[in-house]
């Protein structure tokens, strides 16, 4: 995303925010099977730990609004998400405007030799907390890193399975 114009009713979400997270994996199927298991969006709760994911608006395309809830004990985080782009079978593009969570991301498919996709998943967060968000990003993104990375090796590890 450019970020450059924000996309219609998404205000400041739809710009890239200070929070950068790029996580990358490899799957061994061809890039249409994988884009299609990526767009089940209530079977990414297989592969993103402790959260639950389900459409709440639309039919999954564009225009629609996935809510993914995590929740460890009795912590609760609700992420909401606006599908502003499809691009069969090479990329999506979602908003996240919900309360805590926002900013831009991407997943893209990059069809390889051998039938396999290199998958590549961006976001862009607005960090909470003003300037001490700021400060405690480079304390955070590690572990942020190391979940979007670990989501993703599980998301392929299904996707070669046949289970998504």
């Amino acid at each position: 995303m450019s970020g450059a114009e924000p996309v219609d009713g998404l205000g400041d979400a739809s710009r890239p925010g200070t929070g950068e997270v790029t996580a990358t994996v490899i799957v061994n199927a061809p890039a249409a099977r994988v884009f299609a298991a990526f767009l089940n969006w209530e079977g990414q709760s297989q592969w993103i730990p402790f959260t639950k994911v389900r459409v709440v608006e639309g039919d999954g395309g564009e225009g629609s609004l996935v809510e993914a809830i995590t929740a460890i004990g009795p912590a609760s985080l609700r992420d909401e998400l606006r599908v502003v782009k499809v691009n069969p079978p090479f990329e999506v593009r979602v908003v996240h405007c919900g309360k805590v969570l926002r900013g831009p991301g991407s997943v893209r498919c990059t069809a390889m030799s051998g039938d396999r996709t290199q998958v590549v998943l961006h976001e862009w967060f607005h960090l909470p907390a003003g300037p001490a968000g700021k400060v405690a990003w480079p304390v955070l993104w590690p572990g942020s890193k190391l979940g979007f990375t670990g989501a993703l090796k599980k998301f392929g590890r299904l996707v070669e399975q046949g289970r998504l």
